[in-house]
């Protein structure tokens, strides 16, 4: 067995404009200081990432990652869950979505689309020169919009729109293979991979792709009511990434999945700080030792009481704590004796 690597933290909800989360070199400072081991880095940030440079120039990414580690974190891996948003859009989230784009391809879906594709094939390469062997990315989804059969769904739907987003990945999922890195989906609401059954229906149309994998996110499943420990068991081989991300589900009278048009703090369904909600991180934690995972615990804040800044401390230590270094023997070795195949012959009465 092999112990989970951590504690890693996601970048994406501290960059900023204000020090220390305004640089490369002061938020790795800063990750150190607060605990964490790694950092998972998003490449949508010319302050944090020069994906073009990146893709460009291993020695420049040998100098970038090595700035981190002189603050005390390695690179875990690389986000692109803005890019691969922008793979595939639905119409009547062209407007909402533009913002991920750079500005001169916004208001062009197909400018745009192909804007993506050339930023997700850029960090692909980006991490095959960081030594990297995963990168974390959102499908996109053009089915969503008709996630909740009524009206009816015609006949063939979902079905062309899974068929279509198979068309956009599988070149992709190619360059990720000829870069040696797994292509992690993180399974999550808005996106059309958002559960398992999504997502065996685009690895169907990707003929089982050896890099297609997922992120597990615990909180995406109590907010969906999905068996997030029995997900663990079923897509053991399938998962490559782990966000360590709390969340509860509180149904009222009011509100239940769907949430009401509420805002985070008054949703049934709300993501909380690592501790602080309703996810058995001591079970999933066990199910990782047992799946020999070597991938990142990697913290993703997000929560709608608690400040970042002590979210990110406390999640530090807290994944410290669940981490368990698998043991290297049994624990009644002590009593084991000699092989001895005679013995054990005899002991079955086969030599009598």
């Amino acid at each position: 067995m092999r112990t989970i690597k951590g504690p890693g933290l996601f970048l994406a909800q501290f960059i900023g404009t204000d020090a220390p989360f305004d640089s490369w070199h002061n938020i790795t400072r800063w990750a150190a200081e607060c605990g964490y081991a790694g950092v998972q880095v998003p490449t949508n940030d010319p302050r944090i990432l020069d994906l073009d440079k990146a893709a460009a120039s291993r020695d420049w990414c040998s100098e970038w990652a090595g700035q981190g580690s002189q603050n005390g974190v390695v690179v875990t891996e690389l986000s692109t869950h803005l890019q691969g948003q922008l793979v595939a859009v639905h119409p009547a989230y062209d407007a909402m979505f533009d913002g991920f784009a750079a500005p001169e391809v916004r208001g062009n879906p197909a400018a745009r689309q192909e804007w993506a594709v050339d930023q997700m094939k850029k960090a692909l390469t980006a991490s095959k020169h960081l030594g990297l062997t995963a990168m974390v990315t959102f499908s996109g989804a053009l089915a969503w919009p008709y996630v909740y059969p009524w009206p009816q769904r015609p006949a063939g739907l979902v079905e062309e729109a899974f068929d279509e987003l198979a068309r956009r990945w599988r070149p992709l999922l190619d360059h990720a293979d000829s870069c040696g890195v797994d292509l992690c989906f993180e399974i999550h609401p808005g996106e059309d991979l958002h559960d398992g059954d999504t997502f065996e229906m685009f690895l169907e149309r990707i003929d089982n792709h050896p890099r297609a994998k997922m992120l597990y996110d615990p909180s995406h499943y109590v907010l969906q009511q999905l068996d997030y420990l029995d997900h663990l068991d079923i897509y053991a081989e399938r998962i490559g990434m782990f966000h360590v991300k709390d969340a509860e589900f509180n149904p009222t009278g009011r509100k239940g999945v769907y949430g009401g048009y509420q805002p985070w703090l008054k949703r049934a369904g709300r993501f909380r700080s690592p501790g602080d909600g309703q996810v058995d991180f001591g079970a999933i934690f066990s199910k990782f030792a047992e799946m020999n995972f070597d991938g990142w615990a990697v913290v993703e804040w997000e929560c709608c009481l608690k400040h970042p800044e002590d979210g990110a401390r406390e999640g530090a230590e807290f994944v410290k704590n669940h981490i368990i270094r698998v043991t290297e023997k049994a624990f009644d070795d002590f009593a084991a004796g000699a092989t001895d195949r005679a013995a054990n012959r005899a002991l079955l009465g086969l030599d009598r």
